[in-house]
């Protein structure tokens, strides 16, 4: 298993539409496209509180990319990611990391 870390900083005064879309929006298209998120978080203290941080499980790095452009090119996602975004956007900048856990960690 490799786990995939993903921060969305929000554009200022947008993180309750950002956590909106993916409560409302993105876990149910996601619930029948193969995704496995294992948690989120927003960040109490940190660098910025306009962080939304989330992990994703896979069992591959193929998995992960066949998964990931099929959404990206779903048309149902596409319409409600524009739709989400109607008053401007979301989403100021997406860092992503790929994690594989070492052979003492909990999660494997």
């Amino acid at each position: 298993m490799i786990y995939e870390m993903r921060v969305y900083r929000a554009v200022p005064g947008r993180m309750p539409a950002l956590l909106n879309r993916f409560e409302n929006t993105t876990l149910t298209l996601w619930q029948t496209r193969g995704f496995r998120p294992v948690g989120f978080w927003t960040t109490l203290i940190g660098e910025s509180n306009m962080d939304l941080t989330y992990l994703l499980a896979w069992n591959s790095l193929a998995e992960r990319e066949r998964i990931w452009n099929a959404f990206m090119a779903d048309p149902e996602w596409i319409a409600k990611r524009t739709e989400s975004e109607k008053d401007g956007p979301i989403v100021a900048n997406i860092t992503n990391t790929i994690l594989q856990p070492t052979a003492f960690s909990a999660m494997k």
